[in-house]
């Protein structure tokens, strides 16, 4: 495996601090009513991931789509169809109550994991990408638990 650049590794695990602060939030009530009374319930507990991750899930077929118009990728079509999967996926599956959301966005998180690694196997994610991928996506996954249990 190739070392992660420092700049996208810091970015990245900075990004799973919202899902860790309303896994936290869940898990422990006072931490959410903290929350609540002091940035506001949007920002507390189950809402701020399912947000938080539906815009990660957009954000992240942003990327993708990059990674189809690279010179590389032959202009096919397939991987800009593939790259906007995330993004309906989050769209379409994250209504019908927290748990349920938390499931649909569980299985986005590991079907974009998939994708990382189909674009990573063409060459058109740097070396290091599905290193990241791995570690991000677990943390994503590991955060939604305690809304789905």
């Amino acid at each position: 495996m190739t070392d992660i650049p420092r700049g996208p590794l810091l970015l990245g695990l900075a990004g799973l601090l919202p899902f860790f602060w309303g896994a936290l939030s869940v898990m422990v009530p006072e931490v959410g009513a903290w929350g609540i009374a002091n940035i506001g319930a949007r920002f507390v507990g189950p809402y701020v991931q399912l947000f938080y991750g539906a815009i990660i899930l957009a954000f992240m077929s942003g990327v993708l789509w990059g990674f189809a118009a690279r010179p590389e990728a032959g202009g096919r079509v397939s991987g800009y169809v593939l790259s906007v999967i995330p993004a309906l996926w989050a769209f379409f599956m994250t209504g019908g109550g927290p748990a349920s959301a938390a499931i649909n966005l569980i299985f986005g998180f590991l079907g974009l994991l998939a994708l990382d690694w189909h674009f990573w196997r063409l060459g058109l994610a740097p070396p290091w990408w599905m290193q990241l991928r791995i570690i991000l996506t677990s943390g994503v996954v590991i955060s939604y638990l305690p809304v789905v249990f």
